[in-house]
């Protein structure tokens, strides 16, 4: 299971967990729902996290509460992350969860989908006027098991229920480069974060971001 320490980010910088302070009401608040891949364990320091180089980069404030082995179903106990990007009332919100629900897919099934369902639909149907950008679910080996498609499409079906924007291909961003992994061999490392920076960027500009 993916792991890695909870944190929040606030103008691209480490803040306390929970807390997020935005100095100026015209910088977007941009809220990140993820796992580790999000939350950026693997690289040398937060700020070189692909979610807070895209944020740098375009000058938003970033909000981001990502949690270790953090899925739709797997470790959901802890904390409400979906609850704590809803209080926060972002302009933009990025979903980059499904990684670790793989490890469940053969105990839980149908019951991540239906779990994918039911947060989209809190995430829309509490925060209206915020846009929403689904990425399709990370990946970290170039072995594939049968569910990393079944639990991509759920999400990408769940996106488009909601009228969510969509990135694909990101579970194939890291694919085929060991050195781009970190030394436990399941997260990326500075180099790897920098490349789904890249790739993300690129993603982002086709919609206009």
């Amino acid at each position: 299971m993916i792991a890695l320490l909870a944190a929040v980010a606030t103008g691209c910088a480490p803040q306390p967990e929970g807390e997020v302070n935005v100095i100026d009401p015209d910088i977007p608040l941009v809220a990140f729902y993820g796992d580790s891949y999000t939350l950026g364990t693997g690289a040398t320091d937060p700020a070189n996290r692909w979610s807070t180089l895209i944020c740098e980069d375009r000058g938003w404030t970033e909000f981001n509460p990502s949690l270790n082995g953090l899925g739709f179903i797997n470790n959901r106990g802890s904390r409400d992350l979906p609850g704590e990007i809803v209080a926060q009332a972002p302009d933009i919100v990025f979903v980059t969860m499904g990684l670790n629900d793989n490890f469940s897919y053969d105990r839980v099934g149908t019951g991540i989908r239906d779990q994918i369902v039911a947060d989209f639909a809190y995430l829309s149907s509490e925060l209206p006027e915020a846009r929403v950008i689904v990425v399709e679910p990370f990946w970290y080996t170039d072995e594939r098991p049968k569910s990393v498609e079944i639990i991509i499409g759920w999400v990408r079906d769940a996106a488009a229920d909601i009228g969510a924007d969509w990135i694909p291909g990101a579970s194939h961003w890291i694919e085929g480069h060991p050195d781009w992994m970190a030394d436990d061999r399941l997260h990326p490392n500075d180099d790897g974060y920098a490349e789904l920076a890249r790739r993300m960027d690129a993603e982002l500009a086709q919609l206009g971001l």
